[in-house]
């Protein structure tokens, strides 16, 4: 049997992969295997590894890379850490192939060590331009030592072809979350309210912002003036925290005091989990911060992105997409301009860029029959030739 190797670090990851890895279970010419690392392992980030454990997976390897800061410094090092721990996983395991998706700084430790075994790697969503965080490098980094490579555009598909990679080997499949939402039962309106222990409001807002991390601490600053704004709209706000980048725990503090003094009117979530996330999007008036669910599949949804400041800048975005600068006043038009009925209108008709139909199908046919024995060396992929 083929022994496919899946490398999660996160619970948004996670939930994107998850039906590929029940394919990959259930196929009799396959074996899963998981290594779970980074946020999934860590208190202060929800112990999200049970997510996946509650689905029925077995985790086969449990990578511990993260430090308690969030320093460019602690980043480094939980890196370094991580590789240590990939080298152990992958000579217990012995995979034949493994599986990443996206562009965080665990992927690249994940991926950095299976090249110093000669494993092959199939990448899922090359081909982005983020210019605002170093994820941007690290996904090209990432193109550049995998085999396979699987995109969520053509024109994505033709900048890893650029990187010089084989145009044989490089698939234009869409959005692997995309297709898991069309093939997911979303909780009813009574429901959610029940599972997230909070009443929506006439209007709603689900809020994630990250750092920009190639910016030096604007964290605080940014956010603060995105609170205000916050405030000011009315709206009822569901918060999901930010992921372990460098400047992230300020975030996280300054949600945690925001909630606190407006219960009656917000909430967060260290983790919505895959399924409470999407349904959401089904009851919230706009998407507010700068996360990549805004660009990708809050326009499915047909419901308003503001989409604030840098770290998305460069991606393909659907006319449903509002960007601003990361001030007060900026983002407070931004979000008028969202609850206006006319935005509604244009978002409600607004085409998706990255939808595409059997995502999923087309992923496991290419590993399932790819002779991975012909995956390594590789060539460079000239386009002057």
């Amino acid at each position: 049997m083929r022994k496919i190797c899946i490398v999660t670090g996160t619970r948004a990851e996670y939930g994107l992969l998850s039906r590929l890895m029940r394919f990959i279970e259930e196929d009799v010419d396959m074996q899963l295997q998981i290594i779970a690392t980074n946020m999934h392992l860590s208190p202060e980030f929800g112990l999200t590894y049970r997510e996946i454990e509650k689905d029925g997976f077995k985790i086969n390897k449990k990578v511990e890379m993260l430090l308690s800061a969030d320093t460019s410094s602690s980043v480094a090092k939980s890196l370094g850490l991580g590789i240590i721990g990939f080298a152990d996983a992958y000579t217990d395991l012995q995979p034949d192939m493994i599986i990443v998706l996206g562009d965080r700084y665990e992927i690249l430790g994940a991926v950095s060590t299976a090249l110093l075994f000669r494993i092959p790697v199939a990448h899922i969503s090359g081909g982005d331009v983020t210019e605002g965080a170093y994820d941007d490098s690290i996904r090209h980094a990432v193109t550049k030592m995998s085999h396979l490579h699987f995109t969520t555009t053509e024109e994505y598909r033709n900048r890893v072809i650029q990187l010089g990679e084989n145009p044989s080997r490089v698939y234009n499949v869409g959005s692997i979350g995309l297709d898991n939402i069309r093939n997911m039962n979303l909780l009813s309106r009574e429901a959610f309210e029940e599972s997230i222990g909070f009443r929506l409001g006439e209007r709603n807002l689900l809020v994630t912002f990250h750092p920009v991390t190639l910016e030096q601490h604007t964290a605080a600053d940014q956010f603060s003036d995105l609170l205000e704004a916050l405030d000011k709209s009315g709206a009822h706000i569901i918060f999901t925290k930010p992921n372990s980048d460098s400047d992230g725990r300020v975030i996280i503090s300054m949600i945690d005091d925001f909630v606190e003094h407006h219960p009656e009117k917000s909430v967060s979530f260290l983790s919505l989990g895959y399924l409470r996330y999407l349904s959401a999007l089904q009851y919230v008036d706009a998407v507010i911060g700068n996360s990549s669910s805004g660009i990708v599949e809050a326009p499915s949804f047909g419901i308003p992105t503001v989409n604030i400041g840098d770290r998305q800048k460069g991606r393909i975005r659907s006319e449903s997409v509002i960007d601003c600068e990361p001030d007060k006043e900026s983002i407070g038009e931004a979000i008028k301009k969202a609850f206006s009925s006319d935005f509604k209108e244009v978002a409600s008709r607004a085409i998706n860029p990255y939808e595409k139909n059997g995502t999923v199908y087309e992923i496991l046919d290419v590993i399932k029959n790819t002779d991975i024995s012909s995956l390594i060396p590789k060539k460079f992929y000239d386009l002057s030739l």
